[in-house]
């Protein structure tokens, strides 16, 4: 998730309740809390770089980490908000970072949660990396207690307190089951694709990735030894790949493929990408590969998530980097 969701989130956790018991200082707290994963930019640089393929959504998103992290933000309400020490604030910011990680589970970049000990990445793909319909029930329990205590003040010509909590507990309510609706309709996509017969002689993998407006669209991909296919699907709509899906065939043991793989690029690359799809495709008197993760873009506009290397008849590599060469 972006972060200015994951820093409405925070502060929607501590009107719920975490500030008051929290002390001074702990709505900071619990909102850099829910922020405070993602530090992890210090060393891992800006998005679509190398390092930040390998190093984002590290150890500073996994559970095992998460109390230690929680210190972060805790020293900071210390200092800077003038909180006093109490287990109850400590307790209030490990939730804001446990709210982070939920939330980044739910979309299709991942996360790595069981650091140290494994480095699988984890996913739901029930969202986008933004989406739309959080931020908006976000900012709608921000604005309506505001506008509440305006119209309040107006007529009664004396402020009131504003409903905050209560509007920060229907915002976390609806987020959470916001989600669950997204969860099944994922589930229902996946089982819709599961119910064809692909011709393959190995079982498919299936994979729905989220449209980031329609909770009922899915881009649908099969994939198989052979071939993929992508299809633009609309749970209102009867399923039909013959007609709505596109079939794409990777490359096979490809002596260019073998050479990209021992570069930094797609070492780096083949560990993050979690729906590979290699494309070798002439480019003049040499060869140019590709490697596509499907989540981000497909074989026709490969996306952030892709490298590219220009390799010599005899594999020898003349450039790979990440993204396109920009050779046609």
């Amino acid at each position: 998730m972006d972060n200015l969701t994951h820093s409405l989130t925070g502060l929607m956790l501590a009107r719920a309740g975490l500030a008051k018991s929290g002390g001074r200082g702990a709505t900071l707290a619990v909102v850099v809390a829910a922020n405070a994963p993602d530090f992890d930019v210090l060393w891992a640089g800006l998005p679509g770089g190398l390092r930040y393929f390998q190093y984002h959504r590290g150890i500073t998103h996994s559970l095992a980490f998460s109390p230690v992290l929680a210190l972060v933000p805790l020293v900071i309400a210390l200092f800077i908000g003038k909180s006093s020490l109490r287990w109850q604030l400590y307790l209030a910011c490990w939730l804001g970072v446990l709210s982070h990680l939920a939330m980044d589970l739910t979309n299709v970049y991942g996360v790595r949660l069981l650091l140290p000990f494994s480095s699988r990445w984890l996913r739901l793909d029930t969202t986008d990396l933004i989406d739309p319909w959080i931020l908006l029930t976000l900012i709608l329990a921000i604005a309506a207690p505001a506008l509440a205590s305006l119209v309040s003040s107006e007529i009664a010509s004396r402020r009131s307190a504003p409903p905050k909590r209560a509007w920060a507990w229907f915002a976390i309510i609806a987020i959470v089951c916001y989600g669950g609706f997204r969860l099944a309709s994922h589930q229902r996509a996946i089982a819709v694709m599961e119910s064809r017969l692909y011709g393959s002689l190995q079982p498919p993998k299936f994979a729905a990735l989220p449209d980031r407006i329609n909770p009922l669209r899915w881009r649908g991909l099969v994939i198989t030894e052979d071939f993929v296919i992508t299809t633009n699907m609309l749970l209102t709509e009867p399923y039909d790949p013959t007609v709505f899906g596109r079939i794409d065939y990777p490359t096979r043991n490809s002596t260019a493929i073998d050479a990209a793989k021992t570069t930094d690029p797609f070492e780096v690359l083949g560990r993050f990408s979690q729906l590979p799809f290699w494309k070798v495709s002439p480019a003049g008197d040499n060869v140019l590969a590709q490697l596509i993760d499907l989540r981000f873009g497909t074989p026709q506009q490969p996306g952030f998530a892709s490298a590219s290397a220009l390799v010599t008849p005899d594999g020898r590599v003349l450039e790979a980097r990440l993204g396109p060469l920009g050779f046609r």
